[in-house]
């Protein structure tokens, strides 16, 4: 299995800024895209940053320009880092990875288990 653990997230105050980081370790054979989801109350999840392992990138079109996405593959780790927040951020922030375990060599999805991000007006 993978598990991912992230950190960071909290209260802060509009025009601020965060970083949300997130570790994959287990038994991991290979990882292809990780990412950010976040989910509203009442909302659906929604995409916020994906990364792949060749370092494209793709973001939400309403974080564009204040949010980034940086990944260390040798660590496995992805980092979100977001600046000039406003309160329309505000919601749990998930981390994604695609990978592949060593136990059972298929793809598939696996979750953080979700940091809160405030951002208050």
């Amino acid at each position: 299995q993978v598990q991912l653990v992230e950190s960071g997230g909290g209260l802060v105050q509009a025009g601020g800024s965060l970083r949300l980081s997130c570790a994959a370790s287990g038994s991991i054979f290979s990882i292809n895209a990780m990412g950010w989801y976040r989910q509203a109350p009442g909302k659906q999840r929604d995409l916020v940053a994906v990364i792949t392992n060749g370092g494209s990138t793709n973001y939400l079109d309403s974080v564009k320009g204040r949010f980034t996405i940086s990944r260390t593959n040798a660590k496995n780790t992805v980092t979100l880092q977001m600046n000039s927040l406003k309160p329309e951020d505000t919601a749990v922030y998930y981390c994604h990875a695609d990978a592949v375990a060593l136990t059972t060599l298929r793809r598939s999805d696996y979750w953080g288990q979700g940091t809160q991000v405030t951002v208050s007006s």
